[in-house]
């Protein structure tokens, strides 16, 4: 974790907390258990009418249950009532919940913890926010958790939640500490997003290059032709369009669940949508089947396959990359189709699929649903493939792997800024609570100006 000590000054003395995730803490700090600083509420709505509200990693928001998104409960008047300026909780899942302050009124989940800080005199409710979402951040909880960390329901019991300790600076201290994190916090959060929006920018910038010279070639002076596909456009006059089911076969995945009691079966890896990525394979996971001997032949992958998503959210749908035997054997499942090429390179297979047009073909003959959607094996073989001569391929391919080798180097070098940043704003607000820095003469400072790298140069049409 970043070290942030050098730039702030210490305490004159410190003690020994007692707590192990805390460490020492000034001397003239006290120790508070969490019963004593909160008071929880259990405050049933019994109407409807308030607005739901959801606990996310990005703060408490309203829930829009028109939309049919996420899970809806049957009656929202059994929900607990949440005002403005209580803390609302997710103790039932300390592995993705959080904890904040609710800006609205509202109500939420009756499994969820809402309570306040009566005693304002002595406690400052932004202080304890930064200690408990650290708790979270840092996993602070776990070992007070009961459950299944593996069903996701790791939870936080009220006995253990209120048996925490942490620490009591003075008044002044808790609010000199909150505005100063308030600050440090929010420059890191803008240099952050800039890197976050430079790697958008940078990705947005490959999906560009990339469709555009495997739809219009390397030469901008190349004669153009109608490629007779609407949303395609022209491409250059010596290429060819044919279908997909023309230059490659189509292989469908092994469903899951089938009655295996009492027969021979063998274990084997199966790839699954969550391991096809956009034009890459994530294999840290991959999960394990049993199948019977002769499937193997009928669902095993062959090198130079091109995996697809049958769908999903709508920027994953097609989504996929090329199979270069990483584990062997291997099968995928049948939300994962893989495209054995006949008469192309794996790799041009691959670049077409990913490219801004085939997109707009899966999308607009996909299946859809809320925020979802699928494609059919017939559709794929029906997607307009755009074919220059061999050698130009093997161009162009070569051209856009060497571009995309500098665009790695870039994202890669913004998404170790994001790592970095955020490593120092746990360690910024780890120690800021704890007392390990002074901040009680802080005084604000303008927000420096970030400076980022510039995306590689390419020659283009």
């Amino acid at each position: 974790m970043a070290d942030v000590g050098g730039k702030y000054k210490t305490y004159a003395e410190y003690k020994d907390s007692g707590v192990e995730s805390m460490g020492t803490i000034p001397s003239a700090w006290g120790l508070v258990r969490a019963k004593n600083i909160f008071s929880i509420k259990k405050r049933i709505a019994g109407e409807l009418g308030f607005d739901i509200l959801s606990i996310t990693q990005k703060g408490v928001k309203k829930k829009d249950i028109e939309s049919g998104e996420g899970q809806l409960s049957m009656d929202y008047s059994k929900y607990q009532l949440v005002f403005a300026g209580d803390f609302a909780m997710n103790h039932m899942d300390l592995l993705t919940g959080y904890v904040d302050i609710s800006p609205f009124n509202g109500v939420t989940s009756p499994d969820y913890r809402v309570f306040n800080i009566e005693n304002t005199k002595d406690y400052v409710p932004e202080y304890y926010l930064y200690l408990l979402q650290n708790g979270y951040r840092q996993k602070l909880f776990f070992h007070l958790g009961q459950g299944s960390a593996h069903l996701g329901r790791w939870r936080l019991p009220t006995e253990a939640f209120n048996e925490i300790l942490y620490p009591k600076p003075t008044k002044r201290e808790q609010e000199l500490i909150a505005s100063f994190l308030d600050h440090e916090t929010a420059k890191i959060d803008t240099l952050i997003e800039e890197q976050k929006t430079l790697i958008r920018l940078l990705q947005e910038k490959r999906q560009a290059v990339i469709s555009h010279a495997v739809t219009k070639g390397l030469n901008p002076d190349a004669p153009m032709k109608d490629s007779g596909v609407e949303w395609l456009g022209e491409v250059p006059e010596h290429w060819s369009v044919r279908r997909l089911k023309h230059v490659a076969d189509l292989q469908s995945g092994i469903p899951k669940g089938k009655d295996l009691a009492g027969k021979i079966t063998i274990e084997v890896p199966m790839l699954r949508v969550a391991n096809v990525q956009d034009g890459y394979l994530k294999l840290n996971e991959v999960h394990k089947i049993h199948i019977e001997p002769d499937q193997l032949e009928r669902y095993e992958l062959k090198k130079g396959d091109v995996l697809m998503n049958e769908g999903g959210d709508n920027d994953k749908l097609g989504r996929g990359a090329v199979w270069k035997g990483e584990i062997a054997p291997c099968i995928h499942q049948n939300h994962v189709f893989a495209i054995r090429p006949k008469d192309i390179e794996p790799e041009w297979l691959a670049l077409l699929t990913g490219s801004s047009y085939a997109k707009f073909h899966f999308y607009r003959v996909a299946k859809q649903s809320t925020n979802l959607a699928s494609i059919s094996s017939s559709n794929i073989k029906e997607t307009p493939l755009v074919i220059p001569p061999f050698e130009e391929r093997r161009a162009i391919i070569d051209h856009l792997k060497t571009l995309m080798k500098k665009y790695d180097a870039i994202e890669a070098q913004g998404q170790d800024q994001v790592r970095l940043l955020t490593e120092r704003r746990t360690a910024l607000i780890s120690a800021a609570i704890t007392g390990k820095i002074d901040v009680r003469d802080w005084t604000p400072t303008a927000h420096p100006q970030q400076k980022h790298p510039e995306a590689p140069h390419e020659q283009t049409a």
